[in-house]
């Protein structure tokens, strides 16, 4: 008895076990917030690469053409496809851009009439989603109100000129996160990205000469080329 009267009084005065329960109890918290902060973090740079895929391919087939001798350069399906299969190799094995998501590229020209007009469009992705701005063949109406007017949202929209045409890239992504949902869970990422075509082309048509290519049109949900 005299061992345990002498014992508990030490004990209660004893400090040295307290911050091993004080790590005990805060570390979940710690945890938590390192988790967060990792799948946040994660989330951000996955709509930055997104966003960059769409620029990019908007960016390079505003460029992209053949040089023809005595005529205007033309645009190629061949062209087409190889800024597609680019944006496949820039998102890499970590995004696989077309596995979880779509690129939708437009060119948005003026008509005879002076209207807008989505003169062709081309896809590529599984993710089965639709342009925002409407199919191959969208043309503004006649009246000039209503429907489609040109392409983006708000003061961002944009409008092709007279023998011009600006080229309208849209990326859809299904953002699979790094840990469980409660963090953020599957979010769906939409970027679109616009360039004008930088120099003079013939905007007719997409030629489809040699090199014969395959034509990556919307009906199609692949990754195939």
């Amino acid at each position: 008895m005299n061992i345990v009267r002498r014992f508990f009084p030490r004990l209660r005065g004893d400090q040295g076990g307290v911050v091993v329960i004080e790590f005990a109890y805060t570390l979940p918290i710690f945890m938590l917030l390192g988790i967060t902060g990792v799948e946040l973090a994660h989330f951000a740079i996955t709509n930055m690469r997104v966003s960059q895929v769409a620029m990019t391919v908007a960016d390079n087939i505003s460029r992209a053409k053949q040089t023809v001798p005595l005529a205007l350069p033309r645009l190629r399906e061949v062209d087409i496809n190889d800024n597609l299969l680019g944006a496949m190799v820039q998102g890499g094995e970590s995004l696989k851009i077309f596995d979880e998501g779509r690129l939708i590229v437009s060119s948005l020209q003026q008509n005879a009439s002076g209207r807008q007009t989505i003169a062709w469009q081309r896809c590529k992705g599984l993710l089965n989603v639709a342009s925002a701005y409407g199919v191959q063949g969208a043309t503004q109406p006649a009246s000039g109100t209503g429907g489609f007017q040109g392409m983006g949202s708000g003061a961002n929209q944009v409008r092709a000129e007279p023998n011009s045409a600006i080229i309208f890239a849209e990326v859809s992504y299904e953002y699979r996160p790094l840990f469980s949902g409660w963090v953020l869970g599957p979010k769906r990422i939409r970027r679109e990205a616009a360039f004008f075509v930088r120099d003079d082309r013939d905007l007719t048509r997409i030629y489809n000469d040699a090199p014969a290519a395959s034509v990556s049109s919307c009906n199609k949900f692949d990754t195939t080329f």
